[in-house]
């Protein structure tokens, strides 16, 4: 039988990621368009209100538009019928870039400008509702040395998080504190992976700004409940897989035991680390050790009786299954540029993809794994969906963007 060239196989995986990717973005989007539509014909949704299926979205009309004009305007480029002004305008976007100097006085702007009004948060002694429902006990009975199995209905993934929480009250007197420095490093790890990615300081800077002006990044950024440590610890792993190998397992440990729903994100690691330009060597050791920390993982779970999740487990319930994908439009209901951009967007990495952009592939993954992580949580357990799940597609639908910006190796754009 004959082997696959190497290449074609790449291209192979690329249409079958982007397709799987295309159908879960589809199906999402359809909800904020057709709120009623998917649960009606796929989940069992009895007519009983006389719901209309097409009764349109609050989002419906921004989205059919934005998109509209998005691939008009990107099919009129490539057949050459724009004026040249906008050829060349849209050519110089592709191709600027800024010097170092630029870059860190620009990072310096946008932190300080978060900070000064961001700050007011960690004094106005507001907390969520499972603040006081389940975090305020876990954080007032907290002890390092022991592991919670469900004390206080407590799990082990969330262990970290606490221990930073409890650190950051007997440091400066306020749990928001440490969660706060958490957020506004987040934004500069993703310029950081972004320019690693991309070799463009301009499109980290790009990311860096759609992460800041998220509405789920800005809600959530001083969270004692869902803080941002687990997003910042995996996106660091995966920073660490070209700057410190060794140390990337490290950092995706601590992000299981800061929410143990990163250990979803396993198999986008492995197809990362699968895909990045490090020796193979390399790649084989750093898919082994993850591989042993599965194993491992699981082992202690098993034996100790530990969860990563304080949620009961359940039969599947397909019903459920499917109406896990409206939180993706009900999750992004403030945040309208993911809703108006994401099929863009996919569209625009699978042909970056096709140009050898490096990773264009790896994030097209993770926004399939991050989309059907809703439904499957709803379908398998007692989860409810709430917006700051989704704060991993937020900075990896920026990362998408500075990709684009990337330049296509062999072509002028």
């Amino acid at each position: 039988m004959e082997k696959l060239d190497p290449v074609k196989q790449t291209r192979i995986v690329s249409l079958i990621l982007f397709s799987s990717t295309l159908i879960v973005v589809l199906t999402s989007l359809t909800t904020a368009i057709f709120p009623a539509l998917v649960l009606r014909t796929l989940g069992g949704m009895e007519d009983n209100l006389g719901v209309d299926p097409f009764e349109t979205g609050a989002w419906a009309y921004p989205i059919l538009i934005s998109n509209f004009i998005v691939f008009a305007l990107l099919i009129l480029y490539f057949k050459n019928y724009l004026p040249s002004i906008i050829r060349k305008s849209i050519r110089f976007i592709f191709n600027f870039e800024i010097s170092l100097q630029v870059s860190c006085i620009t990072i310096v702007v946008l932190i300080g400008i978060y900070i000064l009004f961001s700050v007011d948060e960690l004094f106005n002694g507001k907390f969520e509702t499972d603040y006081y429902g389940i975090f305020k006990s876990w954080l007032e009975t907290f002890v390092v040395t022991e592991i919670p199995i469900n004390q206080f209905n407590r799990d082990v993934g969330h262990h970290l998080q606490i221990f930073l929480e409890v650190t950051s009250l007997q440091a400066f007197g306020n749990y928001k504190v440490i969660p706060f420095i958490a957020s506004i490093a987040l934004p500069i790890l993703t310029y950081f992976v972004t320019t690693e990615f991309t070799k463009k300081r301009f499109a980290g800077i790009v990311a860096m700004v759609i992460v800041l002006q998220s509405d789920i990044f800005l809600f959530h950024d001083t969270s004692v409940s869902y803080p941002n440590f687990w997003i910042l610890f995996f996106l660091l792993s995966i920073y660490l897989v070209y700057k410190k190998w060794p140390l990337s397992p490290i950092s995706y440990v601590a992000a299981i035991f800061s929410k143990g729903l990163t250990a979803i994100f396993l198999p986008f690691t492995l197809f990362f680390i699968y895909r990045s330009i490090i020796p193979k060597q390399k790649k084989i050791y750093l898919t082994i050790i993850y591989l042993a920390i599965a194993i491992i993982g699981v082992g202690f779970l098993v034996i100790t009786g530990a969860t990563l999740n304080p949620v009961d487990e359940k039969k599947f319930n397909f019903h459920d299954f499917v109406s896990g994908f409206t939180y993706f439009s009900t999750g992004f209901i403030h945040d309208g540029l993911i809703l108006l951009f994401l099929l863009p967007l996919i569209v625009g990495l699978f042909v970056a993809s096709k140009k050898d952009v490096m990773h264009a592939d790896s994030v097209l993954f993770f926004i399939f794994v991050m989309l059907l992580s809703a439904p499957f949580l709803s379908g398998f357990t007692e989860n409810q969906n709430v917006p700051y799940r989704f704060m991993p597609l937020v900075v990896f639908f920026a990362i998408g963007v500075g990709i684009l910006l990337a330049k296509r190796p062999n072509e002028r754009f």
